[in-house]
């Protein structure tokens, strides 16, 4: 059972702190429909975030829930993706960061939403239905940004560079997922060939020979964890139990 709780959780961190980061660009889109595109893309993200919570204080029982384990867990005990923690950059960096993302949670929650445990089956089969738009939405700016101007090429590629060395996580399987049904192998292999397609149409090269950062999803954070669970937490913890 705690195999799965943790498990649940580091489902629920990621999205949590995706979310997070991506509402930093709430008003300051660079137009309108973007803007409102990328605030509900973060709140898709948050109540899938919510959704697994939920469910892990169910699991883990006592006298936990939702608020307590986004609230008041400390950096140490977060399991996200390190991926899900990088600063935002320009909006190019932010884009290949949720194609990125979307990409590899669309191939998990395909294999998810046929999972032995029928409660997180449940949560991913209804996710996939937002992450179908996250991906095509993100897709199409990569391309639009990709395959633009000069300038627009060399952001992006800059990106990429950036954001690469962190994309291997997602196919490394921490000790509790390990007996969680994926195929991990699989989902890299059917990973690679698709952002590849999207790569070649924007007119990018993928990074080669990148060393790989992990240690996300057992705790092991960048300095940037500890500043976004500051803003996050601050409510909850300047007002401790506060009620909504």
């Amino acid at each position: 059972m705690k195999t799965l709780a943790d498990y649940i959780l580091h489902l629920a961190d990621t999205t949590l702190i995706l979310s997070q980061r991506n509402s930093e660009w709430c008003g300051h889109g660079p137009i309108l429909e973007q803007d409102i595109a990328i605030t509900n893309i973060s709140l898709d993200l948050l109540g899938q975030s919510r959704n697994f919570y939920q469910y892990a204080a169910k699991l883990i029982g006592g006298d936990t829930d939702e608020d307590k384990l986004a609230y008041l867990r400390k950096e140490r005990e977060f399991k996200n993706l390190l991926l899900a923690e990088q600063p935002i950059g320009d909006w190019g960096q932010t884009i290949l960061r949720q194609y990125l993302f979307s990409q590899y949670q669309y191939l998990l929650f395909e294999q998810l939403q046929t999972n032995k445990d029928e409660q997180l089956a449940a949560i991913t089969a209804k996710a996939l239905k937002e992450i179908k738009y996250h991906l095509r939405w993100s897709s199409e700016w990569v391309i639009r940004l990709g395959d633009g101007t000069n300038e627009s090429n060399e952001r992006m590629m800059k990106a990429a560079d950036e954001l690469w060395r962190y994309t291997g996580e997602m196919f490394t399987p921490a000790e509790y997922e390990k007996d969680s049904g994926i195929d991990f192998s699989l989902i890299r292999k059917q990973w690679e060939e698709k952002v590849k397609i999207i790569f070649d149409e924007a007119s990018l090269t993928i990074p080669e020979k990148v060393f790989m950062q992990t240690g996300g999803k057992n705790g092991i954070h960048t300095e940037h964890l500890g500043y976004i669970l500051t803003e996050l937490q601050y409510v909850q913890r300047v007002y401790p139990n506060s009620q909504w």
